[in-house]
């Protein structure tokens, strides 16, 4: 009896995700990326607060350093860190509100 094909590993993939991220997104259960960003706001809003350039520095130095480890562009990387500085900065929360988190629960969402 042969194995799966390549194509139809990918569909059952493609389907496992699909259903793992409906049930996330559901039971309002935050990923790696929600962490990560909350995360770096949070570091930068301290640094910021505190008026603290050596921290700042230190935060965009390091990260910079592990993006360029795993092959990103490093003048890149450090304009991006620039503009999320300058956007946080700016604001008091830099992020988009996630509605879908704050739907009635009776309600239905058009994007499911």
């Amino acid at each position: 009896m042969a194995g799966k094909t390549y194509e139809a590993r990918n569909r059952e993939q493609t389907e496992r995700q699909r259903k793992l991220r409906a049930k996330n997104k559901a039971e309002k259960r935050p990923g790696r990326d929600d962490f990560a960003r909350v995360a770096l706001h949070w570091m930068i809003q301290d640094a910021l607060a505190k008026n603290d350039e050596q921290q700042l520095d230190g935060i965009q130095d390091e990260l910079v350093y592990r993006l360029v480890e795993q092959g990103f562009d490093e003048a890149a990387a450090n304009t991006v860190f620039d503009d999320l500085v300058e956007r946080y900065g700016r604001e008091r929360w830099g992020f988009r509100r996630k509605m879908h988190l704050f739907a009635r629960p009776n309600e239905e969402n058009p994007e499911d």
